[in-house]
Parts: structure tokens; sequence; C-alpha cells
């Protein structure tokens, strides 16, 4: 009975530990502490490194990037001491609380930085494969949804192969909700409409 509601316990935490920490919005306080002003206002209005790279600071967006794969990496780490189910559920929560903030009226970012932290401190060689498709469908195509895209499609199958099941159903529907977050870049870029990295 006692090891069951240290269980129950343990995922509470996991669940609102990883939420909390995928909810602080690097971006957006980075862009406001460099006098931006607030990202929400520019471009896209995400909080993300895409967008934050639209302020014309690449170090800020290049911080919000490592900030972001960061967080999703350290709500993973630090459950792994009570095991890969409650990594796993810290990660689901790092990256709920990154797309849908409490404090941001749930308007957050749209999670690939976040996912792709889990990933690589869930096992690297499903994150690396990951990180190494975004920067090069990005790199030769220049559209950073189309990376993202791209990159959460294929995780399914690098977790197939070199990880198992588990992983596999967690990157499934990681990338589902990314894919979804996505959905009117989707649309931009069937109409030729998407702006390139770098455009603007």
């Amino acid at each position: 009975m006692e090891t069951a509601q240290s269980d129950i316990l343990i995922f509470i935490m996991a669940a609102l530990g990883g939420y909390f920490l995928g909810a602080v919005p690097f971006g957006l306080l980075l862009t406001r502490l460099g006098g931006l002003g607030d990202i929400r206002t520019m471009g896209s209005g995400n909080i993300g490194a895409t967008n934050a790279l639209r302020t014309g600071n690449k170090a800020l967006a290049t911080l919000t990037l490592l900030l972001d794969i960061g967080k999703g990496a350290l709500a993973v780490l630090v459950f792994l001491h009570w095991g890969r189910d409650m990594a796993f559920v810290a990660a689901a929560g790092s990256l709920t609380g990154h797309i849908f903030p409490l404090w941001l009226k749930f308007r957050g970012g749209k999670g690939v930085a976040t996912v792709l932290g889990n990933l690589l401190a869930l096992n690297w060689l499903v994150g690396l494969p990951a990180c190494i498709t975004w920067i090069v469908v990005g790199f030769l195509f220049r559209y950073s949804s189309l990376a993202a895209l791209v990159a959460m499609a294929t995780a399914p199958f690098y977790s197939l192969w070199w990880d198992d099941t588990s992983m596999a159903i967690y990157t499934a529907l990681a990338a589902i909700l990314v894919w979804y977050q996505h959905t009117d870049n989707i649309r931009r870029l069937f109409n030729g409409e998407e702006t390139k990295i770098g455009a603007d």
C-alpha cells in the first residue's frame, strides 16, 4: 500500500515538475531582458527560438533554443532516478508545459526543441538523429517548420530502431502534438507562403 502511494506521489511530482519546468518561457524572458520587447507581438507571435531569431539577435535566439532543449532534457534526467516510466511522465509534462504554459494563458511554443531535449536525455541514439534530421532539412530547404515536421515524423522510426516500443509510442504521441501545433505552417507550406529561415 505504501509503495503504491509512493508511486502515485512520484507520478504527480514528475507530471507537475515536468510541466512547470517546461512552462518557463525562455524566449519571452530573454527578449524582455534584452530590451527587445514582448516576443508575442513579433513575427508569428510564438515564444520559441525561430521567432526569437526574427528579433535580429542570433545570440538570443540560440540561447532560447539551447534553454528550451535543456529544460526538456532536465525534466527527464531529474526523474530517471525513479525509473524510465517516470522519465516519460516528466518528458510529457515538460512538453505540455512548453506548449500550454499556465501563466501565458496556455499559449506557448510549438514544442520541437523541448521534445528534442526529451529524446536526447531518454536515449541520445534517438535524440541525436532527430536533431541531425532537423538541422539537415532546415539547412537544405530553409524552412524551420518543415525541418521540425520531418524530424518529428522520423523520430518514432529512430525509436523503433535504436530503442523500444515505449519510446516509439512517446515520440509518436509527441510528434502528433507538434504536428498539430504546426497546422498553420503546413497550410502555408502547401500554399508556398511559408517564410524561410533568415528571410525576415
